[in-house]
């Protein structure tokens, strides 16, 4: 067993204008599990101006404790005084294990708080555990570009940390939990905070490909065979009410923006639906894809990987496929 007195498993609720993100409540749920399995307590971590709707919102997914820390300096993410603030928290509370969004803020957080506090990080994980017989925490990640699949731990330093995509969890609800929520007052200096925010751009794809939150999506891959088919996948996807997601592949040949690249180097998405159109199925993909509810295949090779990880598969060609399929799907609806 493991020799640390540390104790806690945290989550990080990242937020955007005093909202939650998805990824900081999808977290809750591997934490909870992680929290059952060691014997400790979950605990909710949030940054903000002003956390009042935060701390509702987070509420609503079972953590045991959430720790609120608000004031001007925390509006906008900064990593001054994000990371001042989370190393004043640990120093004081010695949690076991941090569970960090990888979002563009998480993975400059992280590691940046990692650092401070002379610990590992084991960044994007697509699976936790919990060792019983270590009292570690089992993180498991793509390495080898992909090829395999690490399970690292952090035998000989607190607290653990390690950054999950969004996506990879499912959010979800525990009603009529009692929460503690525990206000700390952390006040950074101001010559800690060397960077300025001057100004937010989001880029223009970003609002129009929402793939982490899409119910369903249809993903081409190299089988599109080019930049002009992948209207195909637009049409089912508008049919079906769903977003267009590619692989790698399709990225690099420039056929479609990197926006909606799905895997390991794209974004990782769990919808209720995900059809996989003309793709082969490399670890890679499926490391961005596997969390979803029902996956169908089409593909012409009927040897493809992707059949099986697949629940349903068309062995067919995908230039017949998709316009039939879009066909009835419309009929269906009218």
């Amino acid at each position: 067993m493991s020799e640390f007195t540390n104790k806690n498993i945290w989550v990080f609720i990242e937020t955007d204008e005093g909202k939650t993100k998805s990824v900081g409540l999808e977290l809750l749920n591997p934490g909870r599990m992680l929290a059952e399995k060691s014997g400790e307590k979950l605990v909710a971590v949030v940054f903000g101006k002003d956390n009042a709707e935060a701390i509702e919102q987070i509420k609503g997914y079972g953590p045991d404790q959430i720790i609120s820390v608000s004031g001007g300096e925390y509006e906008k993410y900064s990593f001054d005084a994000y990371t001042y603030a989370m190393t004043s928290l640990v120093e004081k509370y010695q949690p076991s294990a941090i569970l960090i969004g990888a979002t563009n803020n998480g993975r400059d957080f992280a590691p940046r708080l990692s650092c401070r506090l002379r610990t590992g990080l084991t960044a994007d994980c697509t699976s936790l555990d919990y060792d019983a017989e270590s009292g570690n925490v089992a993180w498991t990640r793509p390495a080898f570009g992909g090829n395999l699949m690490a399970v690292i731990m952090c035998p000989n330093t607190r607290p653990q940390i390690g950054t999950v995509r969004p996506g990879v969890f499912k959010k979800t609800p525990v009603e009529g939990k009692e929460v503690e929520v525990i206000t700390e007052e952390v006040t950074v200096p101001a010559e800690k905070i060397r960077t300025k925010l001057l100004e937010s751009i989001r880029e223009a794809a970003a609002g129009v490909v929402n793939l982490e939150d899409a119910e369903v999506i249809v993903a081409g891959g190299r089988g599109m065979g080019g930049p002009e088919n992948f209207k195909l996948c637009e049409e089912l996807a508008e049919v079906l009410g769903g977003a267009v997601g590619a692989s790698r592949a399709a990225v690099d040949a420039g056929w479609i923006g990197h926006a909606h690249q799905v895997g390991q180097t794209g974004k990782t998405v769990g919808p209720k639906l995900y059809i996989a159109c003309g793709i082969s199925g490399a670890i890679q993909h499926l490391a961005g894809m596997s969390g979803s509810d029902c996956i169908v295949a089409i593909n012409k090779d009927p040897e493809a990987p992707i059949f099986k990880a697949a629940d349903y598969g068309i062995v067919g060609n995908l230039f017949d496929v998709l316009p039939t399929l879009t066909a009835e799907i419309r009929k269906l609806k009218a």
